[in-house]
């Protein structure tokens, strides 16, 4: 089963490892990211944690888009569920002053919450992308919340969520696009996000430097 290969994207034409050339390539962002980020990290055991999940990811997705497999799939969907896990927890205990038990709760509510948005949003027609509404609607949540408390943390957090948005689109428009364009758009999905969660990485860096200055 777990060999079961899948044709899931425009590039693919066939089981070949470079049938997608351009999807593969495009994981080094994440990898590119993550060192560029890693210097920043010294110090913040949180901040390295996610900067080495961010390096996974590349590694993880690569694999899928060469193997096409359901091994494949489980190694690139597997780390980016670690990361968006470690970030709430993150978020939860640092941005919002929860308790480690009060955020390790939250993370285990995102996953009846994530359940949700994907049923509501793939009868709206997102597809297999409708599994990652979720987290933009999370990261804009946690931005209204800290709209007083902490606004340049709640702006990048916004920026943040409006780039995944970008990203989740590229994703969606992969498919309806693949006739007109058949290399597709879901490369743009990997620059994307990885420029995405690069920039989470440095928001929740930032936020910990400034709160450390200002002795919080």
């Amino acid at each position: 089963m777990l060999s079961e290969q899948i044709d899931a994207y425009c590039e693919r034409t066939d089981f070949s490892f470079w049938s997608e050339p351009v999807n593969a390539l495009t994981n080094a962002a994440f990898l590119i990211i993550a060192v560029i980020v890693w210097p920043r990290t010294r110090g913040n055991p949180m901040a390295r944690a996610l900067t080495v999940i961010l390096f996974v990811i590349g590694l993880g997705s690569f694999a899928f888009h060469t193997t096409a497999t359901r091994w494949g799939a489980m190694v690139d969907t597997l780390p980016i569920l670690g990361f968006v896990l470690l970030y709430l927890f993150a978020a939860s205990r640092d941005f919002l002053g929860l308790r480690r038990g009060q955020a390790l709760l939250t993370c285990l509510a995102f996953f009846p919450f994530a359940f949700a948005c994907t049923l509501i949003f793939s009868h709206l027609g997102l597809g297999s992308s409708a599994a990652y509404s979720s987290v933009p609607l999370l990261i804009f949540l946690y931005a209204l919340l800290l709209r007083s408390r902490t606004p340049k943390t709640s702006r990048g957090l916004a920026l943040g969520a409006t780039l995944l948005c970008l990203s989740i689109f590229m994703r969606w428009l992969d498919d309806p696009i693949c006739t007109a364009l058949p290399l597709g758009t879901h490369f743009l999905w990997h620059i994307l996000n990885a420029t995405m969660l690069g920039w989470m990485i440095h928001v929740y860096l930032t936020h910990m430097l400034e709160g450390r200055a200002q002795g919080r």
